[in-house]
């Protein structure tokens, strides 16, 4: 009886060694007091330095992301800066000023202009001074002229929205001989029919206030 229980002992025993034996073998690679990592390819990893890699590369993204936005900064506010210097370049002048200096720097037939003439036309003025036959402006007009004849001139009338209508209106009329007597009042006729709507550009503002400097405002 007593050897029956040796060896029943005994048994128990041998299961519980191996059970533990093979729950050994079973253990994951990774130790939690973080010793040493074992990789699928057979490699070990130290975690401090895994740890460490991943801080770096945490580290370079936050860094490079910082540099892009303040990268956006600096070009909004230059941007800005710009804006706010080109309207105190002008905010001195009027408007109407303003008008006068881009029609011609856009479509003034001489840019280098001692004087800028500005006259003001009246609706119902003849269109061609010097003959009674002339058709009459439908609107009230702008001339613009150089001091001299080689300058040229530019009519028109504004919008008021960024657009003028332009007239091809000589500066200087001269009369043809042996033309037919109704002449005149066709041909300027002709020239309200055939206004040109344009639209009118800002232009370089260090040049539209170089023309309102040499303004000569009239009529």
């Amino acid at each position: 009886m007593q050897n029956l229980k040796k060896v029943f002992y005994v048994s128990i025993i041998l299961l519980l060694l191996a059970g533990c034996a093979g729950r050994k073998d079973e253990e994951p690679a990774t130790d939690p007091s973080g010793s040493t990592l074992e990789a699928a390819n057979g490699q070990t990893i130290e975690p401090d330095q895994s740890e460490s890699h991943n801080k770096q590369e945490e580290s370079k993204s936050d860094h490079e992301q910082g540099n892009t936005s303040d990268q956006s900064i600096d070009y909004d506010n230059d941007s800005n800066v710009s804006s706010k210097q080109d309207s105190e370049a002008l905010a001195q002048y009027s408007s109407e000023q303003i008008e006068y200096a881009r029609v011609w720097l856009q479509l003034g037939p001489n840019q280098e202009v001692d004087e800028l003439n500005v006259r003001h036309i009246s609706a119902g003025e003849l269109i061609n001074p010097n003959d009674d036959t002339s058709a009459r402006y439908p609107e009230d007009v702008i001339q613009l002229s150089g001091s001299r004849s080689i300058d040229g001139s530019v009519t028109y009338s504004g919008n008021g929205d960024g657009t003028i209508n332009v007239y091809n209106v000589p500066l200087r009329w001269e009369s043809p001989a042996d033309v037919d007597e109704n002449f005149m009042q066709e041909y300027t006729k002709d020239i309200i029919e055939h206004t040109e709507l344009v639209n009118v550009n800002l232009g370089s503002n260090q040049e539209v206030i170089k023309l309102i400097n040499v303004l000569n405002v009239s009529g």
